[in-house]
């Protein structure tokens, strides 16, 4: 069970993740678009899942300052793996959400940070979440009763729209995924049943597709084969802002795997009836 965690607890968990943030910021934006292109390893034996020395070094600078301000909790990586805590909380790391897009020069990848209850084998429920977009300078906060973006235009507060599909009509929704091709191929005709659906249908927009979700600009994302770093942090985010993130049955996402997340409990229902058709 995670402590229990009064108001000043909750404003120093959250002045710890923007400073999360804020290192992996500086970090990434050092090695994004140089002259010629970064250089990445491939971390599958078949198929492209590339990494950098970006999404090292973000990771390790993220983990450096919760050694001195957080040491009693664990810590689950992407890059560096899984270092257990005390507290009953763990940090959920993403230090590039979407490589691909960021090898490309794309402004759509993200940091991905979140507070979670430690689960046994893995990160449990999100308490809280950030996710960040450096070259824009927009970062999505939310949990612990805040739900704001931050970036260009000022700061203001996250709101999932309950217009457009909010009858839960499909036929008016936005749908967002990072590939075409979604997870397996029985996951992928799931999807491509929806995407007949909806209105309008966007693909490779990695963690920024969470964020426009909760800042109430579409109204579905829907992904497979995610691990808990992909998820942990757009969860908490979206469920702070008013909407929905499940699996493909309804059930909890945060360890990944089948992701339906939705401005609405109307088109969420609407798009899972579709999903397990």
């Amino acid at each position: 069970m995670p402590p229990t965690l009064n108001d000043a607890e909750q404003a120093e968990l959250l002045t710890t993740a923007e400073a999360l943030a804020d290192a992996a910021r500086r970090t990434t934006l050092a090695h994004f678009r140089p002259v010629g292109g970064i250089a990445a390893e491939n971390k599958l034996a078949a198929g492209f899942d590339p990494v950098t020395v970006a999404d090292r070094a973000a990771e390790e600078a993220m983990r450096a300052i919760l050694a001195q301000r957080r040491p009693q909790d664990g810590i689950w990586g992407e890059e560096h793996g899984v270092q257990r805590g005390q507290s009953g909380l763990t940090w959920v790391l993403d230090p590039i959400d979407g490589t691909r897009g960021y090898l490309s020069g794309t402004p759509t990848w993200g940091v991905l940070i979140a507070l979670s209850e430690e689960g046994d084998s893995k990160p449990g429920v999100p308490l809280m979440g950030v996710i960040d977009q450096p070259y824009i300078g927009e970062r999505f906060v939310g949990g612990f009763g805040t739900a704001r973006v931050t970036g260009p235009m000022g700061q203001a507060a996250l709101r999932a729209r309950a217009g457009g599909a909010a009858a839960g009509a499909l036929s008016q929704a936005v749908l967002f995924s990072t590939f075409p091709e979604v997870g397996t191929e029985e996951e992928g005709a799931a999807f491509a049943q929806l995407a007949k659906q909806v209105k309008l249908t966007r693909y490779g927009m990695d963690c920024y597709a969470y964020a426009l979700l909760a800042a109430g600009q579409i109204d579905l994302v829907v992904e497979a084969g995610l691990q808990p770093y992909d998820v942990a942090a757009p969860i908490a985010v979206i469920e702070a802002a008013g909407g929905i993130v499940t699996d493909w049955a309804g059930g909890p996402a945060y360890e990944g795997g089948r992701v339906l997340a939705a401005a609405n409990a109307e088109i969420h229902a609407a798009a899972m009836a579709v999903l397990q058709g």
